[in-house]
């Protein structure tokens, strides 16, 4: 067995110890499908936040490839990133295309559910792996692939060919889907949205399904849901997803805001009992509740911040809260734990998740309660 193929076993025998991966088709899928063919250079992180560029010449790069991880392929919607991190050592920039992390990729490909000569369309081809892995268990015809940057297409496309596949890859919007294919009986959304879009909705068949997580810097779960007349209905699922958003659902404000609220004169400063971590940290049991009442915000740390596209922020620094701006953002993050307790403590597979053309909202399990999207 040569270096790759034993990295490659390694990784997928760690994905099927941690459960994530099961159904024999996708076992035998990520076995076959090199990952590293589609990463010839990506980026790793360094401590201090920047850049540094892999390529296929780096002593690490097959065991980098086959991390259990995300390899971050693309900074600031454009190559620049790239050809300056070659030229530099390192360069400093937003993820805005990646090969996303092995488990996520399994959770999502077993949440599917496929069937043979179920069509499927990917939203976000990114480096074209994951194309492959559809195809690779459901056949080249039956995948279609959109992805908005018209370079990481053409390179996703040939790197799909080296490997052997050959799904159908389109240049496009993926907030429209693809008509052109349509109807598809599966849609996989591998890059987050604020809301599903129409456009899924139009073209899945009745009864398919549609598998994406949702663009949320809390509480950003991953659902499954049936569609049927229009309307999608399903449920959060209990693994978490956290993808790159859609592009058109990026929250172009969040930087400047984030930014001015490190040193913004607060309205109201005073100390409080909940920690930050409680309402960020996405393993604990709060968070996602939290992110129900903090829909839309942005969040940074060093210090921890959140801020909204209203003006409002938060900045936490130990016990100690400032706030600005029309709403006092932690008072609603305490009020929301308070309901949270007072509810019984659910967690996210707790709550359901129903989209129509014009409305879309979050319920709880057992209750009337709903939390409509903005």
């Amino acid at each position: 067995m040569d270096v790759a193929a034993n990295l490659r076993a390694r990784l997928v025998d760690s994905l099927v110890a941690a459960d994530v991966l099961r159904d024999p088709r996708w076992v035998e899928a990520f076995r076959q499908v090199p990952r590293h063919v589609f990463l010839p250079g990506f980026f790793v992180q360094r401590p201090d936040g920047s850049w540094e560029p892999v390529t296929s010449e780096h002593p690490d790069h097959l065991a980098l490839a086959y991390r259990n991880d995300v390899c971050v392929t693309q900074l600031n919607g454009d190559d620049g990133a790239w050809e300056q991190a070659l030229a530099t050592g390192a360069v400093t920039g937003v993820p805005t295309s990646s090969s996303s992390m092995p488990t996520i990729m399994a959770i999502m490909l077993e949440a599917l559910s496929v069937a043979p000569g179920d069509r499927v369309l990917e939203i976000g081809t990114g480096t074209g792996y994951n194309a492959a892995l559809l195809s690779h268990v459901l056949g080249d015809d039956l995948v279609t692939s959109i992805d908005v940057d018209s370079g990481v297409l053409t390179r996703a496309e040939a790197r799909l060919r080296t490997a052997g596949y050959h799904p159908t890859c389109v240049a496009g919007d993926g907030e429209q889907g693809c008509a052109a294919r349509a109807p598809y009986d599966r849609v996989l959304g591998t890059c987050a949205v604020s809301r599903v879009p129409a456009a899924w909705l139009d073209q899945v068949a009745p009864g398919g399904l549609i598998v994406t997580t949702f663009n949320r810097a809390i509480g950003a779960g991953l659902v499954r849901l049936t569609v049927r007349d229009g309307r999608a209905t399903g449920r959060v699922l209990t693994e978490d997803g956290r993808f790159m958003p859609l592009r058109a659902h990026r929250q172009s404000w969040a930087d400047e805001a984030l930014l001015e609220a490190l040193t913004a004169e607060p309205s109201t400063s005073r100390t409080t009992l909940l920690p930050s971590r409680s309402v960020l940290d996405p393993s604990g049991p709060f968070e996602f509740f939290a992110g129900l009442a903090l829909a839309e915000v942005a969040v940074a740390a060093d210090p921890i911040r959140l801020v909204h596209a209203d003006g409002s922020w938060v900045r936490h620094r130990g016990a100690v809260v400032d706030q600005g701006g029309p709403r006092a953002l932690w008072d609603l993050a305490e009020a929301a734990y308070r309901q949270w307790r007072s509810l019984g403590r659910p967690r996210r597979h707790q709550f359901t998740f129903t989209a129509t053309p014009t409305a879309q909202h979050f319920a709880l399990d057992g209750t009337t309660l709903t939390w409509p999207l903005p």
